[in-house]
């Protein structure tokens, strides 16, 4: 039986080389999310979670032991992790075990965020900067969107000394190049920046998108590149 004030995890793929830089990892999806991406691949996590698909805590720790010194890494993404009340007892238990966290964030959550990296409970944070400023309610679906948050998250990790980057899904309805010049400027001086183009995954939350031309997205990359230079399209 699933305890109610665990995790609610909805997908677990058992091994990557792509999602924690330098690790060998395991990704744990999170259910629920407070924003509405339209170009959100993660639908079922999103807005049609089922409570038939939950997958206990028991069933991912008892991977972990298994796969000690084989998997190093455990990579935490949804939805939106830092909606999980549970979510720094669970990374707790996975560090006990020795294994390094990345934890992927829609940077809504400061407060959340602020608590894990004051207690040195993540290595490494992969936040999604969703669009320029004025383009960001539009973005992420949410009228009247509060980007303070946002803003209070970007500078938590400015100042964390943990690993971190930043990261944009671009679609061609929703960014130019001036857009993410835009966005650049205001996330100048992070040390990682990455744009990846919108893929249709078939189950999206919203509908009529497409992913920017390789010309675009060229575009995109060399604007971003006038405030920080190690901006790498990823994906494409």
């Amino acid at each position: 039986m699933i305890c109610e004030d665990s995790m609610t995890i909805h997908g677990f793929q058992k091994m990557t080389l792509l999602d924690f830089p330098g690790k060998v990892a395991c990704i744990v999806f999170t259910a629920g999310c407070n924003l509405r991406c339209p170009f959100c691949h993660n639908a079922p996590l999103v807005t049609r979670t089922d409570p038939a698909d939950r997958i206990d805590e028991d069933e991912v720790f008892a991977y972990l032991k298994k796969r000690q010194g084989i998997v190093d890494g455990v990579v935490i993404t949804g939805g939106e992790p830092t909606l999980q009340k549970d979510l720094d007892d669970f990374i707790r238990r996975v560090r006990a075990l020795g294994y390094a966290v990345k934890l992927d964030t829609n940077g809504t959550r400061p407060d959340v965020l602020a608590a894990l990296l004051d207690e040195g409970l993540v290595d490494y944070v992969a936040m999604d900067i969703k669009n320029c400023p004025d383009r960001y309610a539009e973005t992420v679906g949410i009228e009247g969107f509060d980007l303070a948050p946002v803003r209070r998250s970007i500078e938590l990790l400015r100042q964390s000394g943990v690993e971190y980057e930043f990261r944009t899904t671009v679609a061609d309805e929703l960014h130019t190049p001036q857009d993410i010049g835009v966005l650049a400027a205001w996330i100048a001086h992070a040390p990682r920046y990455f744009i990846q183009p919108f893929v249709d995954s078939g189950d999206l939350v919203g509908t009529g998108l497409h992913a920017p031309s390789a010309e675009k997205l060229d575009e995109m990359r060399a604007s971003a590149m006038v405030h920080l230079p190690n901006t790498a399209i990823r994906g494409a």
